[in-house]
């Protein structure tokens, strides 16, 4: 699909049509060996280097947002070292993994008891989360900024903080997201013409949505065909990130859609399952934070296209073109796969 969206983009960029396609399958074929060899690490591994890991990110990340602010360095919170590009907002979610595991189960209890605890025993551990939020949403990446909140949110709920306290955490949150949305003009332009519901293909925030609403709508229930989409003829924007989405939908019809759909479902069942097998609180959260985030992900890009969101910049995971992207999930993938290869119980019954 990465092949079939960006080959005319790539024409018009590189006079290549495979350029992008091939630059994705390098990262595919770097990105898989990865999983790989974090499939056979120990969850102690995890554990020894996730403060390393997110601190690291914290680090790169604001590089990208404060050094290199209007400079080569800074564009769209990519940061572009010699010929390569990296996004350091994907290494924060990959620290997420295993970082937030590593801290929340060891909080969780003062949380919920946090009218005894001093509150810099809660508020400490759990501040390169709020720093990483904030250095995105810095970086007008509001995509990333919501993924890495659900990440947050959705540790404290799996590593048993009381549903009240989460609750409260969410409004809080969401009152600090309505400021930073109404703070700048293209982020509340664009959840006004959301809101308003997209009619006018004039409009800056209308167009892409109303060119993806075309494009599957075109596909029908079994497409036009695999490489005959119209929409990345330059009509359809990020037609191979944001909204490849919607190319499959043109190309492979209503058929092709649903099965992606069904696929992140099988998926989702894959994460449960392991999830209720283990028996470490650390593995079986930070099981949980990787399915918030990959999953999560992908609903929130399909209801992008749809239109059920307004407009995010967040790409389909192990689909759109994108190397950061995609080495992260893949490596995220690979760190569930040692929790899965040490689980006791798949042990005993093999025995």
């Amino acid at each position: 699909m990465v092949l079939s969206s960006s080959s005319i983009e790539s024409w018009v960029s590189d006079g290549d049509f495979f350029a992008r396609a091939s630059r994705q399958a390098i990262l595919a074929l770097i990105g898989v060996p990865l999983m790989l060899i974090a499939a056979r690490a120990p969850r102690s591994f995890w554990r020894r280097w996730a403060w390393h890991l997110i601190i690291g990110a914290l680090v790169l990340q604001a590089v990208v947002v404060v050094v290199g602010a209007g400079q080569s360095l800074y564009n769209n919170n990519w940061l572009y070292i010699g010929g390569f590009s990296l996004q350091p907002s994907e290494l924060i979610k990959l620290g997420f993994v295993v970082w937030l595991a590593l801290v929340v189960t060891r909080v969780a209890p003062i949380i919920n008891d946090w009218r005894r605890a001093d509150w810099r025993e809660y508020a400490l551990p759990l501040a390169p989360a709020v720093a990483g939020i904030m250095l995105v949403m810095l970086g007008n990446d509001l995509g990333t900024t919501v993924i890495l909140a659900a990440m947050v949110l959705g540790s404290l709920y799996f590593g048993g903080v009381r549903l009240s306290i989460v609750s409260l955490i969410t409004i809080v949150g969401s009152l600090g997201a309505a400021i930073a949305v109404q703070a700048s003009d293209s982020r509340s332009e664009r959840f006004a013409v959301w809101f308003e519901g997209c009619t006018d293909i004039a409009s800056r925030y209308c167009y892409q949505t109303l060119q993806g609403w075309q494009a599957l709508g075109d596909g029908g229930i079994f497409g036009v065909g695999l490489g005959n989409s119209t929409a990345k003829w330059s009509w359809l924007p990020e037609a191979e990130t944001d909204f490849i989405f919607a190319v499959i939908g043109e190309e492979l019809g209503l058929i092709g859609a649903l099965l992606v759909v069904a696929l992140f479902v099988v998926l989702a069942i894959c994460f449960v399952r392991i999830i209720r097998r283990q028996v470490d609180p650390y593995a079986k959260l930070a099981t949980a934070i990787a399915m918030i985030w990959i999953i999560g992900q992908a609903f929130v890009n399909i209801a992008v296209v749809l239109g059920l969101l307004p407009v995010l910049g967040v790409p389909l995971p192990f689909i759109s073109a994108g190397g950061s992207s995609l080495v992260t999930t893949l490596l995220a993938v690979g760190i569930v796969l040692s929790f899965a290869r040490h689980d006791p119980r798949a042990r005993e019954q093999l025995r």
